[in-house]
């Protein structure tokens, strides 16, 4: 089953062609796409996508750049009263690229130790954002005890990525890799057994100038394939695992 870990099918950009754009993912090979929220509605919306179209698994979060520790409660809240709804806790994690001063800093992490603690106690996946921020991500996953995530388009160096993958912590890869040299050393240098794909849809797409979308998850699978030097096969197949492996009976 190969999964797109990390979309935004809720985003408006969506709406006037949702289903298509499944139709299309599903003639590229792609069984299922979770759908992750940067908020209270977006969580609303994904679950309603879920129960609409069987292809999207519905996730919830809150996006690092929100910083009100009422709303997170609010998320946190939705997470608990649909957790047989939901796949995944996410997008959650730290962005230090658009927050840039410590106390908002702090507000993040405090937001996301949450978030940590529900994924724990709820046996959930969560899918982390980590921007200008990953070896900070990974030090405040270890230092809680996270057990099951997903580190997803990480813009780190692989320094700061293998403490997590020690930790039995997997990275997706977007569509976005074949442009950008770090994702490619990153994908290169880390084993294929932590390694997922994802697009990041509507954005982090093979241009920067058009819309991404589910589908242009393979473009990921087929970089890796050239840069480890195996065919595009056995990517797919090691994918397929790894996300069996974090997500459970979602996608067996």
């Amino acid at each position: 089953m190969l999964v797109d870990t990390h979309a935004h099918l809720q985003d408006p950009v969506f709406d006037p062609d949702r289903e298509t754009v499944l139709e299309r993912a599903r003639a590229a090979g792609i069984s299922a796409v979770i759908s992750v929220g940067e908020d209270l509605a977006d969580a609303q919306k994904n679950v309603q996508l879920a129960g609409q179209y069987p292809m999207i698994r519905a996730a919830a979060g809150l996006y690092p750049a929100h910083l009100d520790l009422e709303q997170a409660e609010k998320v946190r809240l939705f997470i608990r009263s649909h957790r047989d709804m939901l796949v995944a806790i996410g997008e959650v994690g730290l962005d230090y690229w658009m927050v840039k001063d410590e106390p908002g800093r702090e507000a993040q992490r405090e937001i996301f130790r949450s978030f940590v603690d529900l994924s724990k106690e709820l046996d959930l996946p969560l899918n982390v954002h980590s921007r200008s921020a990953g070896r900070h991500v990974v030090t405040l996953l270890l230092s809680a005890a996270a057990a099951k995530v997903q580190l997803h388009a990480f813009d780190g160096k692989l320094s700061s990525a293998m403490p997590a993958v020690e930790a039995g912590f997997y990275f997706s890869i977007p569509p976005s890799i074949i442009r950008s040299e770090q994702k490619q050393r990153l994908a290169k240098k880390l084993p294929l057994s932590v390694l997922l794909l994802e697009t990041d849809s509507p954005v982090l797409g093979p241009s920067a100038q058009e819309r991404n979308e589910p589908a242009n998850a393979l473009i990921a699978a087929k970089v890796i394939a050239q840069l480890k030097g195996i065919s595009e096969a056995e990517v797919i197949a090691a994918v397929s695992e790894n996300t069996r492996r974090l997500y459970g009976e979602a996608f067996s």
